[in-house]
């Protein structure tokens, strides 16, 4: 048996489906796919919006003022993706724990997944983890993407080397007029 932990993955797929959200139900599913998620997911009518809701509410969590607000909010999604953690054994993956309900639908699926793993991230690698891409902060700048801290250090800011650069050419200018 292993256990699954949820953190990194689970945060790295919520922000890839809020940074570049997919048009379809299938969009959406073949992104969990490319996240490692092997489960099929029972299917609703209402999965794209419901979906969209669930990543509304976790960017209500990346775009926090601070810990405690960022907490408050996780617990909330927690306490609604709320089951109670099983064993399973499919898709050939090995025994390892989920934190939800079989039967559950596509948005109550990632919810849960979505929820424990980003608090999973926080609470491993601290709590100022999860970001805007900070290139989005200068006027004008249209970057709003989502930044999941990975790295080693805890100082990755932006999202991307191309953001990245546009601040670097930025405070270059600002510097050299």
């Amino acid at each position: 048996m292993h256990l699954n932990p949820y953190g990194e993955y689970a945060v790295l797929l919520a922000a890839s489906l809020a940074n570049d959200w997919p048009q379809t139900r299938s969009g959406i599913v073949a992104r969990t796919r490319d996240f490692g998620m092997t489960m099929a997911f029972t299917r609703t009518p209402a999965d794209h919006s419901e979906v969209r809701d669930v990543v509304d509410r976790w960017l209500a969590v990346v775009d926090a003022s601070g810990a405690d607000q960022r907490a408050s909010l996780l617990n909330g999604l927690m306490k609604d993706a709320a089951a109670y953690p099983r064993l399973t054994d499919h898709d050939g993956e090995g025994w390892h724990l989920h934190y939800r309900d079989d039967g559950q639908s596509l948005a109550e699926v990632l919810l849960a997944v979505i929820s424990v793993g980003t608090a999973l991230h926080l609470t491993t690698r601290g709590m100022t983890r999860l970001r805007r891409c900070e290139a989005g902060l200068t006027p004008g700048d249209p970057c709003r993407n989502v930044v999941v801290d990975v790295t080693r250090n805890g100082r990755q800011r932006y999202c991307s080397v191309r953001c990245g650069n546009r601040a670097a050419v930025r405070r270059h200018r600002a510097l050299h007029p």
